[in-house]
């Protein structure tokens, strides 16, 4: 990107998100390259701000969607990372995994599938054990709602028929499956996929089942399990990663199903089949800074951004372009920005090999 050119992608995130990702490693980073990320003020209506070449959020609630709708009616095609249609399905924990049934990979040995899991929509439906039709326990009672809230991250490992009435519907339950305590995260931005491994839990027996007296354990209390026979160091040691081309298939095809291009993943493999695996749960736009090295990997899915060309009447302009050929300009739709500085803002059309929107506004200063 050359010295003039200056990318700005206006960052709405909660506090928390804003402090934990925007770290100054990666604010300086992406400066270095022309790309200014700059954080959506709370106070101010967002129409009221930047304009920005593109807007990175995690906002969910109502007024902020609302605003979201308001910018892009007056600018109808800033990129937003990433739709809010995409990013409510995952929402929802049933929607979400529905996205892994209508995958198709069809190369190597490698097997991959959704829990069996069931919706509770309502407490009465927690006495009745139809309810657990198809699962068997151990289950996991996750809530219905996925919203990054502290409450839908509230779960339960439930034993028996005793600890499901515990639970406050609406809730999924999943059935448990044994993989080693060894969970594999799997980071996509953009086409850069990145697998780790994390502890998760263990194994749970028959026995451990049986000598409940409870019935269900809360996930901030499975630390406890097993503990006196569970080496958590050597486990996460000795597990293998999965092959990286069926993690590289896995991304891909989420990718494409999901219409995201920031996400991840929790996948594990089941400790009686070492092929099977299982995808339990999808995140948008996780905690990049918990990943090696994702100050760079982040800048760059952002300079990849701002260098999808736009094709105007022939010629190519970056979506980060600051200036325009007069001639050019006067055949484009435009509407005027800084009439002094002569700064307008166009919609044009552009090439089909872009992966981004079919028309792109661009804000840019008109030359003789």
């Amino acid at each position: 990107m050359s010295d003039n050119m200056r990318y700005e992608i206006g960052c709405a995130l909660a506090d928390s998100k804003r402090h934990s990702f925007l770290q100054p490693s990666l604010v300086e980073l992406a400066k270095s390259r022309g790309i200014y990320l700059v954080p959506v003020d709370s106070t101010k209506r967002l129409v009221d701000q930047g304009p920005f070449d593109a807007i990175l959020h995690k906002l969910s609630d109502k007024q902020w969607n609302d605003q979201l709708r308001e910018y892009r009616a007056k600018y109808p095609h800033v990129t937003v990372i990433d739709p809010l249609e995409a990013i409510e399905r995952l929402h929802n924990r049933i929607s979400m995994l529905r996205a892994v049934q209508e995958l198709k990979i069809t190369e190597g040995n490698e097997t991959f599938e959704v829990p069996r899991q069931n919706v509770v929509e309502k407490y009465e439906e927690l006495t009745d054990l139809k309810i657990l039709e198809g699962l068997k326990f151990p289950v996991i009672a996750k809530p219905l709602v996925a919203n990054g809230t502290a409450i839908s991250h509230s779960m339960s490992l439930v034993f028996n028929s005793k600890g499901l009435k515990t639970l406050k519907p609406p809730l999924v339950l999943q059935e448990f499956v044994n993989h080693g305590g060894v969970i594999f995260k799997v980071y996509v931005v953009g086409d850069f996929v990145k697998c780790v491994k994390r502890n998760s839990l263990p194994d749970v027996s028959d026995e451990k089942m049986k000598n409940s007296v409870e019935g269900f354990i809360l996930f901030s209390q499975i630390s406890n399990l097993t503990a006196e026979n569970y080496d958590e160091g050597r486990e996460i040691e000795q597990a293998e990663l999965p092959p990286a081309r069926f993690i590289e298939d896995l991304a891909s095809g989420l990718r494409e199903v999901l219409g995201l291009r920031l996400f991840n993943f929790d996948l594990i493999r089941s400790s009686e089949a070492r092929n099977r695996y299982f995808v339990i749960d999808i995140n948008y736009f996780p905690g990049y800074n918990k990943m090696p090295g994702y100050e760079a990997i982040l800048t760059d899915f952002f300079w990849n951004l701002c260098h999808e060309h736009q094709k105007i009447s022939g010629r190519e302009v970056a979506l980060g372009g600051r200036e325009i050929d007069d001639k050019v300009a006067s055949e484009l739709e435009k509407d005027i920005v800084n009439d002094e500085e002569k700064k307008v803002a166009f919609t044009v059309d552009i090439g089909k090999e872009s992966n981004v929107d079919d028309r792109v506004s661009i804000v840019a200063t008109v030359i003789k």
